[in-house]
């Protein structure tokens, strides 16, 4: 098993730096080769073994079988294997945990999404490794100094939506959650990453953005909203969120928190979202449920309305989370784990699994070019069903386009003890 590369502490109270890991010093080899070097690796490591891989997305068994045939063009004589697993109920920390601590580790690399998580349970006790492949920083124009902490997958994105078949309309994101405004949303604790947005409205950048869409209300709905958000100017303090505009962030997470309707999943509020009978409904989902919406006398994508496209809107128009792709420190296939990686993140064909649905963003440039051209996301609903046409990342994550809340794993993982407990309890018994 790898060590844990932690930070020690000497005599001199100065910190004193612990040996690297075997993987990682596999992983500073492997950023200096080419894919093509790293699929060569690969082939020697596993040529006959049976590697095993686990993620919070089923997709990944999809791409693990292509990069299995794509090295079988590489050697034609490789037998190796991939399984792949998707632990459910937030039990893929746990697993990985495990694991890593056994005598005989599994798993050689992960596909995992919860920020909070990841950085408090994986990086931080140094169970998990980040390889950032060659092609990819150059993609990006990065020095090694610059490298991510975490490598991003994707960034998939939930955004607002609303029935308007009753006439019904959304014109700041303050609206979701003004005076009797219940909306869909898959429960916090359900889905951790839908609690890492609720963090990140903390934050200055988003507090603010916050604070700009409250500008631009009437003097009747500030009116409504300002007790709110006079109250949380001391939860602010209490909790040591200094940011001047803090106070927006936590008003708007306390009255969602409060109202929203929880829902199981994604797909059943989709499903009714887009039916005629939701007249006036609202939901906070995943954008790409769209794509698999059956069009019906009763039920059309037609029937709503993606908020942040509508002209003159204010405000979040959702929020954006990552698949973060990474090594184990105790991975017994690390080579073959980095080659992976890479073949998901700089190759069409490894990240089409992903990349043929619209609502996820490749962190690679030259990728996300490449999967627009063959996907078309961006004119999929043409003039037909406009919802469907993907503004792609760049507006998506612009506060005067999308203006998505973006997951920042250290952030949250610094103010999660505070107000996960804050946010838990204005749910209440619910």
């Amino acid at each position: 098993m790898g060590a844990v590369a932690l930070l020690g502490m000497s005599c001199n109270g100065k910190k004193a730096a612990v040996a690297e890991s075997e993987v990682q010093k596999i992983i500073a080899q492997a950023e200096k080769m080419s894919f093509d070097e790293l699929c060569k690796k690969a082939v020697e490591e596993s040529k006959t073994a049976t590697i095993k891989g686990i993620g919070n997305s089923s997709r990944g068994k999809t791409a693990g079988a292509a990069f299995i045939n794509y090295l079988k063009s590489v050697d034609p004589s490789y037998a190796g294997t991939i399984e792949w697993s998707q632990p459910k109920n937030n039990s893929i920390f746990t697993t990985l945990s495990v694991d890593y601590k056994s005598t005989k580790p599994e798993y050689f690399m992960t596909l995992i999404q919860d920020g909070n998580q990841i950085q408090s349970k994986m990086m931080d006790t140094g169970i998990l490794r980040t390889f950032v492949p060659k092609e990819w920083a150059e993609a990006n124009k990065l020095e090694k100094k610059d490298y991510p902490e975490l490598l991003s997958l994707q960034t998939l994105n939930k955004v607002f939506m609303f029935n308007k078949t009753a006439g019904a309309d959304f014109t700041n994101c303050w609206d979701f959650v003004y005076d009797g405004a219940k909306g869909m949303f898959m429960d916090v604790n359900s889905e951790l990453v839908g609690k890492n947005f609720l963090y990140m409205l903390s934050s200055d950048k988003y507090a603010t953005w916050l604070k700009n869409a409250f500008d631009a209300l009437d003097s009747s709905k500030k009116a409504f909203f300002q007790p709110t958000i006079d109250e949380c100017a001391t939860v602010a303090k209490n909790y040591g969120i200094e940011g001047a505009n803090a106070k927006y962030g936590l008003a708007w997470t306390k009255l969602w928190v409060q109202n929203y309707n929880a829902m199981t999943d994604d797909g059943p509020i989709c499903t009714e979202l887009v039916s005629k009978s939701a007249a006036g409904e609202f939901a906070l989902i995943v954008y790409s449920k769209l794509r698999s919406v059956a069009e019906t006398a009763e039920s059309s994508v037609n029937n709503i309305a993606v908020a942040a496209y509508n002209d003159g809107y204010k405000g979040i128009g959702g929020y954006g989370y990552c698949h973060y792709l990474e090594v184990m420190d105790s991975s017994p296939y690390p080579w073959t784990a980095c080659a992976f990686i890479s073949f998901m993140v700089t190759k069409l064909e490894g990240f089409s699994a992903w990349g043929k649905d619209m609502g996820g963003y490749s962190a690679n440039p030259v990728l996300a070019a490449e999967n627009e051209a063959k996907y078309h996301h961006s004119t999929a609903g043409g003039a037909e069903f406009p919802a469907k046409n993907d503004r792609g990342y760049d507006w998506w994550s612009s506060e005067n386009g999308g203006a998505l809340v973006i997951e920042d794993p250290k952030y949250c993982s610094e103010v999660s003890l505070d107000l996960g407990d804050w946010i838990d309890s204005l749910r209440g018994g619910r």
